[in-house]
């Protein structure tokens, strides 16, 4: 039987990271697996809200990388068939009314049990299980039916989900027996855990994918770094790409216990990607990225800048503040070291051509003359120019700034008033 699963999300908020990353673990196992994977919304009704949520949800998840089959799935569309089967129930002696609602009616002895493909065998006494309403008294059947529900109609194999649903498991599972179902396999995947050691969730930790687009963070790092959260390849593989990672997954290696979200991994996984793009590559995302982030500024300086962030930002987020200066007027700090400033002026007054090997070997030159380190003889210079201590390579920053504009921050930062 072809593999079957499907991704349930909630339209209530956004779409967290934590379910993404779940939802990755769906992906990755039914996509190496040849198998298919649906994308159900668990809604309970069609507001306007629930409209909005939906949307963001598919966005959230194309961003990422993580497609579906077929159109998109509503667990209210069901209603009517989950009703259906709740009375078959009743009139088998599974189900009874109580004050117009219909409840499931538990067995009461034994246990009810399985293998979970993360956790391994799980098993719950009968006798502890509540009888769940399985239909409400307004006609609407409840999450803990129509899932299962649910699952039956869609030939769904495999029900990977986060591991707070294994208190469901049993129940679902009793139901599904009742009407006569097969069972899927279920694999519950870990928390993630935030770095106060709380796992995440919507009212604590937990961003959205709109977050990390926002802060400059490549789809594909993301979706690298997400696939390590409880699952590993072995123990120092960490870089792979979207096809080595279809080849690897495998649920055998998704761990029980909780994953740390790690922000500091994270930003060095998407440095590493950033680095590896294609010069062409970079700067188009790089443009795509600021145009998100209502940054207007010329695009061709902006390709030329590229070069000189490449290998020194982890995430697009961090350009801006970085090469300011070649946008907008800076403000150095006051008592900047004339003596360097005027002769800078000077000599590169006379470069030519005004490219930064020609601005290189003036600047060196004049350190040499003035008995300085280049450290030193340089820093004054960068400050006057960019405004700040750490920026691009100074020569370079001096070649795209051009002459003119190079001569004229000097100039000001040298007759400027000491602190």
């Amino acid at each position: 039987m072809p593999v079957r699963v499907r991704m349930a999300p909630s339209p209530t908020g956004f779409l967290h990271i934590g379910g993404v990353r779940t939802f990755l673990f769906n992906w990755l196992f039914a996509r190496g697996q040849g198998g298919e994977i649906l994308l159900r919304i668990e809604n309970t009704d069609t507001s306007r809200e629930v409209a909005e949520a939906v949307e963001q949800i598919q966005e959230s998840l194309r961003w990422v990388g993580i497609d579906w089959d077929g159109p998109v799935r509503f667990q209210l569309d069901t209603a009517d068939r989950a009703r259906e089967l709740a009375q078959e129930l009743l009139s088998k002696g599974h189900a009874y009314e109580d004050e117009g609602a219909i409840r499931f009616r538990q067995p009461k002895e034994g246990t009810v049990s399985w293998n979970d493909a993360v956790r391994g065998e799980i098993e719950f006494r009968n006798e502890l299980l509540p009888d769940l309403v399985i239909v409400r008294s307004d006609g609407r059947p409840t999450y803990n039916f129509v899932s299962p529900v649910d699952d039956i109609i869609d030939g769904i194999t495999h029900v990977i989900r986060g591991q707070d649903h294994v208190s469901n498991t049993p129940s679902q599972i009793n139901i599904l027996r009742a009407l006569g179902a097969d069972l899927p396999i279920y694999a519950h995947v870990p928390d993630i855990n935030g770095d106060d050691g709380r796992k995440l969730s919507k009212r604590h930790g937990a961003v959205s994918v709109d977050h990390f687009r926002e802060s400059g963070y490549l789809p594909a790092a993301l979706f690298n770094f997400l696939a390590l959260l409880g699952w590993s390849y072995d123990d120092k593989t960490t870089i792979m790409s979207r096809k080595e990672l279809l080849e690897r997954f495998s649920l055998d290696r998704v761990v029980p216990s909780p994953a740390t979200f790690d922000y500091k991994k994270l930003d060095w996984m998407n440095g590493v990607y950033l680095r590896n793009l294609q010069p062409d590559e970079y700067a188009h995302d790089l443009i795509r990225w600021l145009h998100e982030q209502g940054i207007d500024w010329p695009e061709d300086r902006v390709r030329a800048s590229a070069p000189l962030v490449q290998e020194k930002i982890e995430k697009f987020s961090q350009y801006p503040d970085f090469v300011r200066f070649l946008f907008e007027p800076v403000d150095p700090p006051a008592g900047l070291d004339d003596r360097i400033l005027t002769a800078a002026q000077e000599r590169l007054a006379a470069v030519e051509p005004w490219e930064a090997s020609a601005i290189e070997e003036t600047l060196r030159a004049l350190a040499d003359e003035l008995g300085e380190k280049p450290r030193q003889a340089f820093q004054p210079i960068r400050l006057a120019v960019t405004g700040a201590k750490i920026s691009p390579g100074l020569f370079e920053s001096l070649d795209l700034l051009g002459r003119e504009e190079s001569l004229k921050r000097i100039s000001a930062a040298a007759a400027a008033p000491a602190a």
